[in-house]
């Protein structure tokens, strides 16, 4: 009787467990008792994309906003990401974006061009963060910072500037982007390697905006996408 209740009970605290909600402020908590005052998440989307800019947020919070539904940007509609966007931008104490072309990209390649991207929008902030919780890389800042694998998923901070880098290069490519090269559907699959995108670079060669590093093996993908 003992061992079947004591099965029941380990059963119990197991459910408990898996159905208790993701702390996200579980890091931000932790530096802030360490006498951090402006910690800012940052975050970059476009690294995989064949087109345009990659681009990085970063954004300060105030202590202890708990934002409903935040969440890794990639896990969210469209249509979230944009509410969430709005809030982010009425309620964060500084937000920042910074944007490193196609060109530079190929010049120093994309894990450095991240990295540029993230510093850009670090020291644009108009509050000087003085923490950084950074999703799973480093910034090249003076500034103490935490890398945190899948970051956006754990910490609200990261996941907001997810949230912002990812809504303002998608209303690049639906917008500024789109309207500069129609033929292309950018707006339709943001500059990542979809058929439609390739299929389009097939027939009309790469644009200015392409990042031709990124296309130098463009004919053994077609050949394996198409």
């Amino acid at each position: 009787m003992a061992l079947a209740a004591r099965r029941r009970k380990d059963s119990m605290d197991t459910e408990e467990i898996e159905q208790s909600p993701r702390d996200l402020l579980k890091y931000e908590r932790e530096y802030i008792e360490r006498d951090y005052r402006y910690i800012a998440g940052v975050d970059e989307v476009g690294r995989g994309c064949l087109f345009g800019d990659v681009v990085a947020a970063a954004v300060i919070l105030p202590e202890g906003l708990v934002l409903e539904g935040v969440d890794d940007s990639k896990k969210l509609s469209a249509k979230k990401r944009d509410l969430l966007y709005d809030v982010i931008m009425e309620q964060a104490l500084a937000v920042s974006v910074g944007y490193v072309d196609a060109r530079t990209i190929d010049e120093i390649n994309i894990k450095q061009a991240a990295r540029l991207a993230m510093k850009k929008a670090v020291l644009g902030l108009t509050i000087a963060a003085d923490f950084l919780l950074v999703d799973a890389e480093h910034v090249d800042v003076p500034v103490p910072q935490l890398a945190i694998i899948k970051g956006d998923a754990n910490s609200q901070s990261i996941a907001a500037a997810s949230i912002v880098a990812k809504v303002n290069r998608d209303r690049l490519c639906e917008g500024e982007w789109e309207a500069k090269y129609p033929e292309y559907g950018i707006a339709i699959h943001k500059g990542y390697a979809t058929k439609l995108h390739r299929e389009q670079l097939a027939a009309l060669g790469p644009t200015p905006m392409h990042r031709r590093s990124f296309l130098k093996n463009m004919e053994v993908v077609q050949q394996t996408l198409f």
